[in-house]
């Protein structure tokens, strides 16, 4: 898929929103000694074996590929914390709960790369895709709402890849409606009934007699 399929709608790939969630930061438990990183981004270091380091999430999947250090994995992520998520979601049909922007990305990451650091991996996975289902559904109940009066759309607290999904549909939708509502469309009635009234106030008609 291109970065930016309809250039209207500015959509991005899966990929490029993952791109831009490499750059949160995440902690990372070093296994060597290693000097600083010096990156355009910035200095990482140095490390030490058992210290814990923070770094972008980018630089801990590629230590974690090499085998030199381990991924401490986000209090956001432990099963309690999911499960109180999960539960707000549900007693809230209207509300999006407050999450990481870029939870579904870290987490897909981190479950690609990551998993032999994630406490009860199986349970965590579980709870993400669920509460990943019911804030779409609560996004598929609010697209209900939308008509031909709707002029913005506010949903607070979705999370980039949320916000990337459902905007295309929206704009899709605001666009159909305000289509079939321009005045071109509203004029044609008016013009047709005014051609009317001016056959209508061309005077009285004068009784054709026979000679």
């Amino acid at each position: 898929m291109a970065g930016q399929s309809d250039p209207h709608l500015s959509i991005f790939s899966a990929p490029e929103v993952e791109f831009l969630a490499e750059d949160e930061v995440i902690e990372i438990v070093p296994n060597i000694r290693m000097e600083s990183l010096h990156m355009i981004c910035g200095d990482f270091g140095p490390f030490f074996p058992q210290i814990a380091a923070k770094v972008p999430l980018w630089l801990a999947v590629a230590l974690k590929r090499r085998g030199k250090c381990a991924i401490r994995v986000p209090e956001w992520m432990s099963v309690e914390r999911l499960t109180q998520a999960l539960e707000a979601e549900r007693e809230s049909p209207r509300e999006f709960q407050t999450l990481p922007f870029h939870y579904v990305e870290i987490s897909r990451l981190l479950f690609d790369h990551a998993h032999d650091d994630i406490p009860d991996e199986y349970m965590v996975r579980s709870l993400i895709e669920d509460i990943r289902d019911v804030r779409f559904h609560k996004v598929e109940t609010g697209l209900e709402s939308i008509s031909g009066r709707t002029h913005a759309v506010k949903l607070k607290n979705l999370s980039a890849m949320e916000v990337n999904i459902v905007r295309p549909f929206i704009i899709r939708t605001l666009q159909a409606f305000y289509k079939h509502d321009s005045p071109q469309m509203i004029q044609q009635p008016e013009a047709t009934g005014n051609r009317r009234s001016q056959v209508a106030d061309r005077g009285p008609r004068r009784d054709l007699r026979p000679r």
